[in-house]
């Protein structure tokens, strides 16, 4: 197994920047930032832009936890019509639906008893950014 990311003490700005400073703390896994349930997390490679607006693309990796029990506003893997997609979980009463996060997209609405397989919650995202 590689060695952890050295991980940089302070904070990157989004805004103005800050005076750069050399403070290193000891080390990132990203295995152990982003997994919290080894035996049961998984990587999906997300295809398509239906979950955008939540700052997943096509390419991203997620990672999916299934130990994880599924909440109104998670963003979930489900299975449906035996295929994987990723939407946002939406509950309200008897209404459940599976919700983009891209207005081109239409949600998914379940009716009242039927059966909907949610495979896992999504905990994290990995992108590989274009040098």
């Amino acid at each position: 197994m590689s060695p952890p990311l050295r991980l940089v003490l302070h904070r990157v700005q989004a805004g103005f920047p800050s005076p750069a400073t050399d403070y290193i703390e000891e080390g990132l896994d990203l295995n152990d930032y982003l997994v919290r349930h080894r035996a049961a997390s998984f990587l999906f490679t997300v295809q398509g832009y239906s979950m955008q607006g939540a700052g997943i693309v096509d390419g991203d990796k997620v990672v999916v936890d299934r130990s994880i029990d599924p909440q109104h506003n998670h963003i979930v893997i489900a299975v449906v019509d035996g295929e994987y997609t990723i939407k946002r979980l939406y509950l309200r009463g008897s209404q459940i639906e599976l919700r983009p996060e891209n207005p081109a997209f239409k949600p998914i609405c379940f009716a009242e008893g039927s059966q909907l397989e949610i495979w896992g919650v999504v905990v994290g995202v990995v992108r590989r950014c274009l040098v």
